[in-house]
């Protein structure tokens, strides 16, 4: 019985390479860069794995070898791969930790869980007029003042979560800066008698700017999910406003859907 020849990885990579675009005024070498970068967080190289070569980049994605060399010297600068010269290149990036996973149908109580477990930094705290967004999100005017606190969350040492957060300052004057750093905001506010009731929140896609990168180790531009949500109390009255920016390779989000089939129509739902 013949054995199947294994495929090499510059066919694997002609598989599996995704387009780049000329035309776009992001750099060729960087659209690679970015594409390749994914391939390895997403563990479709293993850490200490022999990598694409310059000449298997070029021929998958159509480019130079001086534009595959710049895309794998740009992973080499953040320790992705580490490149040496008659050796090739090999994977030197390792997770250090699982993604930690947050479901829909369980929110509140997900985010109550990661506030007991996970390292948080404050990087602002005061009280400031609310602009157009927040005021419509708390149900506020522009003789309002509300509390503004901006933290980042760590899950394993490793920056997660970059968070902007409002409350009205009736809320926000029952509690100090300092708990903020030890105790999450769900509890705050449940301890000052507020009963969290709902949530309303949307899920987009976004890219980090000069500040958020920074403090999430990310790379300028690098995609981030963004989740903003309004929770509300007993009176349904709005408590918090809140705009979350994730690592999505640290943070997913996950949910069970079943198929509901009806007479006219058949769909998927998270009951």
């Amino acid at each position: 019985m013949p054995v199947a020849k294994k495929s090499s990885n510059i066919e694997q990579s002609n598989a599996v390479a995704s387009a780049v675009d000329g035309k776009l005024r992001t750099p060729l070498y960087y659209q690679i860069y970015s594409i390749l970068r994914n391939k390895i967080v997403e563990n479709e190289y293993a850490d200490g794995e022999q990598f694409l070569s310059e000449k298997e980049v070029a021929a998958a994605y159509g480019v130079s070898r001086i534009t595959a060399r710049r895309s794998l010297d740009e992973l080499a600068k953040e320790g992705m791969v580490i490149r040496e010269r008659g050796r090739g290149t090999k994977v030197t990036y390792q997770s250090s930790s699982q993604p930690l996973l947050a479901s829909v149908e369980g929110m509140l109580e997900n985010f109550l869980e990661m506030g007991l477990n996970t390292e948080v930094n404050l990087l602002e705290f005061g009280y400031v007029t609310p602009n157009e967004q927040v005021m419509q999100a708390l149900q506020c005017d522009e003789t309002s003042l509300v509390q503004r606190s901006v933290r980042v969350r760590r899950l394993d040492k490793q920056p997660f979560s970059y968070l902007i957060t409002f409350v009205p300052e009736s809320v926000g004057r029952t509690y100090e800066p300092e708990d903020l750093g030890s105790t999450s905001l769900i509890s705050l506010l449940e301890r000052s008698g507020i009963e969290v009731t709902r949530a309303e929140q949307t899920i987009s896609a976004t890219s980090a700017g000069p500040e958020v990168a920074r403090h999430l180790e990310v790379e300028l531009s690098s995609p981030l999910l963004r989740v903003r949500r309004v929770v509300f109390d007993q009176k349904d009255r709005p408590v918090e406003y809140i705009t979350s920016l994730y690592r999505p390779d640290l943070y997913q989000y996950s949910m069970e859907l079943s198929r509901v089939h009806t007479k006219n129509v058949n769909t998927w739902s998270t009951d």
